[in-house]
C-alpha cells in the first residue's frame, strides 16, 4: 500500500519521552551524537546561516533551518529566562523534517526534550576531541533543565563519573543530584563556582540569565582544563571572563553565528577560532597538549537539530510513538483544490440529519 503523503507523523511530548525511555537515555544520546558527528563530517553540503532571531526585553524567539539537498529541517525555539519565575520552561521548541524533492513534510515533532538531548550530545561529542584524555571529573555550574542531560551524555561518551554541582539556587543542585542518583555518579554539591571547579578536568557552564555575566573568572581556570560553555546563546549573554578566552583555544559550531551570540562576542571580530567540523573531519587539530585550555563556545546550530530530526525519523518506524496528522490538503486532482473544498461541504450537508 502506498503511503499517503498528506499524512505526517507527529511526535508529541509524551511520545518523545516514551521513545527516549524505550531506547535508553544513554543509548539515545550516543546514537544521536553519532548522527551529529556524521553530519559534521559532511559540513560543506549544508545550507548555513545564522538563525533568524526576534529579540525582546523578555527573551528571544528563533527559527533555525538548514538543508543537505535531500532533506530540509527547521526548529522553532524560544529562550525566555524569566519564564522560570512563572513556572514555565526557559526553552521550548518544535521542529519539522521535510523532503526537498517534493517539499512535503516527513515528520513534525516536539523539540523541547529533543533540544536538551542534542545539546548534550553535541557537548559530549566536542569533548571527545577537546577534553584531556582520561578525564573523569566534571563541574556543572547551573543545574537547571540541561544539567542532567549533560552529565549523562558525558558519562556515555567519555566515561565521566564524578560530578561537582553548583547553582545559586541549591534546590536546583539537589534536584540534579536526586535525578542522577543510581546512574553511576559520585556527586558533590558545592557552595560556590570556585569550589565546583576545584579538581575538575571539564567545566560545563549552563546558566540562564540573559545578561553579560562572569560565571568563571580567569583565576578559577587552571591549565589543561576543557570548558564546555553552553549558557551563552544570544547577544549580551555570556558566562566567561574575557581573559579566559584570550588564553584558550576556542572551538565553535558556525563562526558567523557564534561571533554574534557566543562568548566570543566579547572579542575582536577577527579573533581566531576553529569550527568543530574542521576538527571532526581532520582539517584542524583539537587539543594539542595536556596543558592547553580548550573552550567549546556552544550556542547551538541548525545542523545539530537537523541531525536530531533525522535520528528521530529513522528511529520512529515500528515503535508506535507517533500519531498521524492530516496536515496537507491532498485533492485527487492537484489543480482542483477549490473543488475539494466544495465536495467536503456537500459531504457535510449530506451527513446532517433531516429536520423531523
Amino acid at each position: 500500500m502506498t503511503a499517503k503523503l498528506n499524512i505526517v507523523p507527529f511526535v508529541s511530548v509524551d511520545h518523545m519521552m516514551k521513545l527516549v525511555l524505550a531506547t535508553g537515555v544513554e543509548r539515545f544520546l550516543t546514537d544521536l551524537a553519532g548522527y551529529i558527528e556524521k553530519d559534521f563530517r559532511r559540513w560543506n553540503v549544508f545550507d548555513k546561516t545564522p538563525r533568524l532571531a526576534s529579540h525582546s526585553r523578555d527573551g528571544v524567539i528563533e527559527l533555525m533551518a538548514t538543508s543537505d539537498g535531500d532533506f530540509y529541517g527547521f526548529k522553532y525555539v524560544n529562550g525566555h529566562p524569566k519564564n522560570m519565575r512563572r513556572g514555565l520552561q526557559t526553552v521550548t521548541a518544535f521542529g519539522m523534517l521535510a523532503d526537498v524533492g517534493s517539499g512535503y513534510p516527513l515528520l513534525l515533532t516536539e523539540m523541547t526534550i529533543l533540544t536538551a538531548l542534542r545539546t548534550a550530545a553535541t557537548s559530549a561529542l566536542a569533548a571527545r576531541y577537546l577534553a584531556p584524555k582520561g578525564a573523569r571529573t566534571m563541574a556543572i555550574i547551573g543545574n537547571g533543565a540541561q544539567s542532567e542531560f549533560q552529565a549523562i551524555a558525558f558519562k556515555a561518551l567519555l566515561g565521566i563519573d564524578r560530578l561537582r554541582l553548583y547553582d545559586i539556587d541549591i534546590a536546583a543542585s539537589r534536584k540534579c543530584a536526586h535525578n542522577l542518583a543510581g546512574r553511576g555518579f559520585d556527586i558533590v554539591i558545592c557552595a560556590s563556582s570556585a569550589d565546583a571547579v576545584e579538581g575538575a578536568q571539564i567545566i560545563t557552564t549552563a546558566t540562564a540569565d540573559k545578561q553579560y555575566a562572569t560565571i568563571l573568572t580567569d583565576n578559577m581556570v587552571g591549565t589543561g582544563v576543557h570548558i564546555n560553555a553552553v549558557g551563552g546563546d544570544c547577544p549580551g549573554k555570556t558566562e566567561l571572563h574575557r581573559d579566559i578566552l584570550l588564553r584558550s583555544a576556542i572551538f565553535v559550531e558556525f563562526a558567523p553565528q557564534t561571533r554574534i551570540e557566543g562568548e566570543i562576542q566579547q572579542l575582536a571580530p577577527d579573533h581566531p577560532v576553529v569550527e568543530l567540523s574542521q576538527v571532526i573531519d581532520g582539517q584542524a587539530e583539537g587539543r594539542t597538549s595536556a596543558e592547553q585550555v580548550t573552550l567549546f563556545d556552544s550556542v547551538g546550530f541548525a545542523v545539530e537539530d537537523f541531525s536530531a530530526l533525522r535520528y528521530v525519523h529513522d528511529r520512529l518506524p515500528g515503535t508506535g510513538f507517533s500519531i498521524d496528522l492530516d496536515l496537507l490538503a491532498d485533492p485527487d486532482e492537484p489543480r482542483d483544490l477549490f473543488g475539494m473544498l466544495l465536495r467536503a461541504g456537500a459531504k457535510e450537508m449530506a451527513q446532517e440529519p433531516a429536520d423531523p
